[in-house]
């Protein structure tokens, strides 16, 4: 998309949902960027247009949460022959309904190259989530295998924690039999993406997935493979750069994390008015990301702010009609036996 286009978009971003005029009868959840209802049966994520950086909900950014929700959906689809997911319908396209799961306590984080949080432990001697890499390893190189490095679950406002597969094994966080699940299930998750994102001049660095129970079974849940909960870097220039000792070229929202710094912020006291033009900038690069990541031309379909805050609202009160009358069946059926 053009920047000018972007630019007119900025002024019908979707920040979320309106909490006020939602029935009382559903839970409501605001994440940073997602918004959840729940229903009795079913869950409704709504990806917003929210950015946030050093934990902080800062802004909103035009299509961000179009090309987050289009993602997760691409992936979904593309990698239900490995482990099956919590999808079960689109309702717009930044809203899905999914199936209710208890997430597990760990969030799982496949590392393929030694980089970020990772490298900074390596560095300083300590173990990477009790994984004791081989001495001599550059910062950004590719490592001999890819590596899982759980952390916990932290509040709201809180970092999460390394954790060792020894220490969720004796703390019983995850009984050993379900966590070697994950594991298999995550490389295989991993492989699966990196083979194909290498046809696409992209490197999958690393990536984090959420995992889930519902009725016993293993599910794929919140959102896989986007600028959101992965790194990307290109492929092409990836070698050249390394050797020199440089960064590399990468698909993620650092732009913007850079951007803050420069301001002299980074978390805490008042956060910098965000200009117009830095938000185009976030914008096209996520758009970027989702051209390069699934081959395929970025079109919108989102309708304005108020069209799809009056859709989403709409369908929400449908659902909930819809349970309401089926549960009056229920118990007209019952009464009558």
């Amino acid at each position: 998309m053009m920047d000018s286009e972007l630019d007119i978009l900025i002024d019908t971003t979707f920040a979320g949902l309106d909490k006020e005029k939602l029935p009382a009868e559903v839970g409501f959840t605001r994440g940073k960027v997602r918004d959840v209802i729940s229903f009795k049966d079913s869950l409704l994520i709504v990806t917003s247009d929210r950015i946030s950086a050093f934990d902080r909900v800062l802004s909103t950014i035009p299509c961000k949460g179009e090309v987050l929700h289009g993602l997760s959906s691409y992936w979904f689809d593309s990698t239900k022959g490995i482990i099956q997911n919590h999808f079960l319908k689109e309702i717009s396209p930044r809203a899905m309904l999914v199936r209710p799961v208890k997430i597990l306590p760990v969030e799982v984080v496949v590392r393929g190259y030694l980089t970020g949080s990772a490298y900074r432990d390596y560095k300083s001697g300590k173990s990477v989530s009790g994984i004791k890499l081989s001495e001599g390893l550059k910062k950004n190189e590719k490592l001999p295998e890819p590596i899982i490095t759980p952390s916990t679950k932290a509040e709201a406002g809180m970092h999460d924690l390394p954790v060792s597969r020894e220490e969720i094994l004796q703390s019983r966080l995850v009984e050993k039999s379900l966590w070697e699940r994950v594991e298999k299930a995550a490389l295989e998750l991993f492989d699966f993406a990196s083979k194909i994102l290498l046809e696409r001049n992209l490197i999958l660095v690393d990536t984090k997935y959420e995992f889930g129970l519902a009725d016993g079974e293993l599910l794929l849940a919140d959102e896989i493979h986007t600028p959101d909960s992965s790194r990307f870097w290109y492929l092409d220039t990836y070698k050249d750069l390394f050797e020199r000792g440089e960064e590399p070229r990468q698909i993620d929202k650092e732009y913007l994390r850079k951007w803050l710094m420069d301001k002299g912020f980074m978390g805490d006291g008042e956060a910098p008015s965000i200009p117009r033009e830095v938000r185009v900038q976030v914008a096209q690069r996520y758009i970027e990301a989702y051209e390069n990541i699934t081959n395929k031309k970025f079109l919108s379909k989102a309708d304005s702010s108020q069209a799809e805050q009056q859709k989403l609202l709409s369908y929400i009160t449908e659902h909930c009609n819809r349970s309401k009358e089926v549960n009056k069946d229920s118990k007209w059926k019952e009464q009558g036996r």
